[in-house]
């Protein structure tokens, strides 16, 4: 299959503030989002993209169109419902210092599964559409550039963290230890028997190895040797 990077969107004005934005519009990248950004563009302009799929909300068409600034082709830039934020419902516009004293938060932290916002959406509910997206994707970006493809879906951070829990095997109870910050890229390919998750919350080093790679399906025993350095510039 194709190989997907993750990139969640860079910091916003809200993140800034400490309000969980949720779906609200108008929340934009500040200033430290958009140079965040700017250098998740660079790190990926090595890497020759098949698509660059976007969660529909504004932070993350900004974040998006970064990347796609530094590609020397163009590649297609679908925006995917499937991929925006979870619908915190009341929750949303909420300072997170406030939410943290909710009977709910404490369920959030340790058993999201169980979770079901009030007036919003359920975290399986989330986990199970953003996953099906991503597969969905990855399968057709294979079909049609096959298995060396490399193609970026530009989300959220809970959405990118309950994709990864998924990739590794992890229950979602368990995904708060995973951690995805602004900006940030996460790394997974899809294997015909499993994924492999190559990279987590990464906002620097060398990604051009992708442009030169098919990832194989099958596991290095002993831990294998690794991409090659890259070359001095």
């Amino acid at each position: 299959m194709a190989t997907v990077l993750l990139v969640r969107h860079g910091r916003t004005t809200a993140n800034a503030s400490g309000l969980l934005a949720g779906r609200a519009d108008g929340v934009s990248l500040d200033g430290i989002g958009r140079d965040q950004a700017a250098l998740t563009g660079g790190r990926l302009a090595a890497v020759p993209l098949v698509g660059v799929v976007s969660s529909p909300l504004e932070r993350c068409r900004q974040t998006a169109q970064f990347i796609l600034d530094r590609q020397l082709s163009s590649p297609p830039a679908p925006v995917d419902p499937e991929l925006t934020e979870c619908d915190y419902g009341q929750w949303q516009g909420r300072l997170l210092s406030e939410l943290a004293t909710e009977p709910l938060w404490p369920t959030v932290q340790s058993q999201p599964s169980a979770v079901t916002f009030p007036g919003g959406e359920s975290m399986a509910a989330m986990q199970a559409r953003a996953v099906a997206a991503i597969r969905r994707r990855d399968a057709a970006f294979e079909s049609e550039h096959g298995p060396g493809a490399v193609w970026v879906a530009v989300s959220h951070g809970d959405v990118i963290k309950s994709i990864l829990a998924d990739a590794l095997g992890t229950h979602l109870d368990l995904f708060q230890r995973i951690n995805v910050g602004p900006a940030s890229v996460s790394i997974v390919h899809y294997g015909a028997s499993r994924p492999t998750v190559f990279a987590t919350n990464t906002d620097a080093g060398d990604l051009s190895w992708l442009a030169a790679s098919t990832p194989s399906g099958d596991a290095a025993v002993g831990g294998g040797a690794g991409h090659a350095a890259p070359r001095p510039s």
